[in-house]
């Protein structure tokens, strides 16, 4: 498997970002996008907690994807400002996902803006994410299959990338957007085809923005307890019409056959998961 380091760039214009990196959806951090936001000085985690900490907010945990009635659900509500002293204190597994702040802190919503790097922006969804030392996002894609600009706040994120021409050798579980595999710590034994793989890395530090190209895969560690804010902007229709089908599938037949098999349903999933790697591998 091969990593490569994703272009870092500052001071980068309209047409530069739209010719070299949204056309070819190509990954980029920008290390400037977000210097204007008022966002990027005044959320700090004491400014969050004494001002919102009485929000109460849906945590997940490493059985996020464990199946039975628990399935992609959230399984714990906590108050936002004991969830900030949890992620500040130490390691936990404990995150915040997707979670729309301004729906709950309309007065924020001015902290932020929408770059004028490009158009189609999805106003109603700038979702957060949040997480202790050593907390990981599994390697997915976005459902809806938009464009994902990520900027972080105050501490590190280790982010991995891969483009959805590599998705034969990541083990994508059939009717989902998910693969189990670990790319910072492969098991070559068990998910052989990862080593032909190819991907993208990055450390991505307070103010920074990464640009997550339409239906790219990323795998995410909270390198220290931090935050991050998603803005969303829409890819073709080709997209937004494969979008659709995933939440289709996603709600209908994965948590469906999920509800009626439990374990049996995952086992089946990553058999097939398997079984379509070794194909793959045999045609590469």
């Amino acid at each position: 498997m091969q990593l490569i380091q994703i272009d870092r760039r500052s001071g980068l214009t309209r047409e530069e970002f739209i010719e070299n990196y949204l056309k070819p959806k190509k990954p980029v951090v920008f290390t400037d996008l977000a210097k204007d936001w008022e966002a990027t000085k005044k959320w700090t985690f004491e400014y969050l907690k004494e001002h919102h900490g009485q929000l109460d907010v849906p945590v997940i945990g490493s059985d996020y994807h464990k199946p039975g009635p628990t399935y992609m659900k959230s399984g714990l509500t906590m108050k936002f400002g004991e969830y900030l002293d949890l992620i500040r204190s130490g390691p936990t597994e404990h995150r915040i996902f997707l979670w729309n702040i301004l729906d709950h802190a309309k007065e924020l919503a001015g902290d932020v803006s929408n770059p004028t790097i490009c158009d189609g922006w999805v106003d109603n969804y700038p979702f957060m994410f949040f997480g202790g030392t050593g907390a990981v996002t599994t390697l997915h894609y976005d459902i809806d299959c938009s464009h994902v600009f990520h900027t972080h706040f105050w501490t590190r994120k280790h982010i991995v990338l891969f483009d959805q021409d590599q998705s034969p050798f990541l083990y994508q579980h059939p009717f989902t957007v998910q693969s189990h595999v670990d790319p910072l710590h492969p098991n070559f034994e068990k998910y052989p085809a990862l080593q032909k793989a190819t991907g993208y890395e990055t450390i991505l530090q307070h103010g920074e923005t990464l640009f997550i190209p339409s239906m790219w895969w990323h795998h995410i560690v909270y390198m220290e307890g931090g935050f991050s804010l998603s803005l969303r902007s829409r890819d073709s229709i080709f997209t937004q019409a494969k979008g659709l089908w995933n939440i289709a599938r996603h709600f209908v037949i994965d948590k469906g056959m999920n509800a009626v098999m439990g374990p049996r349903w995952k086992a089946w999933k990553e058999a097939q998961a398997q079984k379509k790697a070794k194909e793959a591998m045999r045609a590469a």
